[in-house]
């Protein structure tokens, strides 16, 4: 593979020591790294193709089925998987864009002596994560089972502005809807809103189990002493599913009175043009009347009749003008 295509692939490759990080490797490096028993390597890709990826399969000796996982990130199921002595993890990120959220994946390969992270789509760079272990050596001397943790708990924390920015869309609608300023776009909006909130609930709900197993389980590579960490990750992930929950809640009530004001306003509308047709039904019916071909008629030979008329066809519709806007009907 040419390595300056490689280099655009290969975000950081570095090995640590008893929690002290002792420099950054090459890809062919790794396998003289780890002979050191004490020494584990992190290495971070973004976007990698099949022939980087198969390296890496060789240097960490990866199942063939975590890798093909890994080529591929077509909307895959947040996932934990147990190949020998390595476990594959697959994470949905969230980050907001505007009013829109930018899903994409992240792919764990971890062992007893290496971590590797896949980004696929997915806008959160982990050199913050890199930096903040890196402070914390008594922590990361633990192993790769911490440095999972760290990476799972930054994932975590980034769903918490998205939230929050899916309820400032809601309260944005609700406020339209209360204002009198909803219309059909209101109730697309709100819909959109929906959708979104299933999504995020999608791509957290499955962290729970992930969470649960790594207490649990697989404690050749997740020591007890850092399973512990993963209880915290599950009570955040079931903060914000309860607030995902709740702000559901609120928005199928918000478009259920969205629902009702528009009907209300369609009777509003209804009843204003019955009120009008019951006005215009006094001249219709008086006209039509005289409209009649009879050749005797009374008021014909009388020389009020037409004012008299004209006269009781106003003072009749003025009078049911005002019955009606009295009820509210005009």
């Amino acid at each position: 593979m040419d390595l300056k295509l490689e280099a655009n692939h290969v975000m950081k490759c570095t090995v640590y020591k008893h929690g002290i990080r002792l420099g950054e490797i090459s890809i062919d490096e790794i396998s003289e790294a780890l002979q050191d028993q004490d020494t584990f390597v992190w290495l971070g890709l973004l976007e990698p193709d099949k022939p980087l990826l198969l390296k890496i399969q060789d240097e960490f000796d990866l199942h063939d089925l975590a890798i093909e996982d890994a080529c591929s990130a077509a909307h895959q199921r947040p996932k934990i998987e147990e190949y020998g002595d390595s476990l594959f993890l697959v994470l949905r990120t969230a980050a907001l864009n505007e009013d829109n959220i930018n899903f994409g994946e992240t792919h764990i390969f971890v062992g007893r002596r290496f971590v590797v992270t896949v980004r696929h789509h997915s806008p959160l760079d982990h050199s913050k994560i890199r930096s903040r272990c890196e402070v914390m050596t008594d922590q990361l001397a633990k192993g790769p089972g911490f440095v999972l943790y760290s990476v799972m708990d930054f994932i975590v924390d980034n769903y918490v502005p998205v939230i929050d920015g899916l309820q400032n869309r809601f309260e944005n609608l609700e406020l339209a809807i209360f204002e009198n300023r909803s219309g059909r776009e209101t109730l697309t909006a709100l819909y959109e809103l929906k959708r979104d909130l299933l999504l995020l609930k999608a791509a957290i709900t499955p962290i729970i189990d992930i969470c649960n197993e790594l207490m649990r389980f697989h404690e050749t590579i997740i020591p007890q002493d850092v399973g512990v960490y993963f209880r915290d990750i599950a009570d955040h992930i079931k903060r914000i599913d309860e607030s995902i929950d709740g702000t559901r809640e609120m928005l199928i009530s918000a478009m259920q009175v969205h629902l009702t004001f528009e009907t209300f306003r369609q009777n509003e509308i209804v009843k204003r043009l019955a009120g009008w047709g019951a006005i215009l039904a006094i001249p219709t019916m008086v006209f039509s009347w005289y409209g009649m071909n009879f050749k005797y008629m009374p008021e014909l030979d009388w020389p009020y009749s037409y004012p008299v008329v004209i006269a009781t066809v106003i003072i009749s519709s003025g009078i049911l003008y005002l019955k009606l806007k009295k009820s509210g009907w005009l």
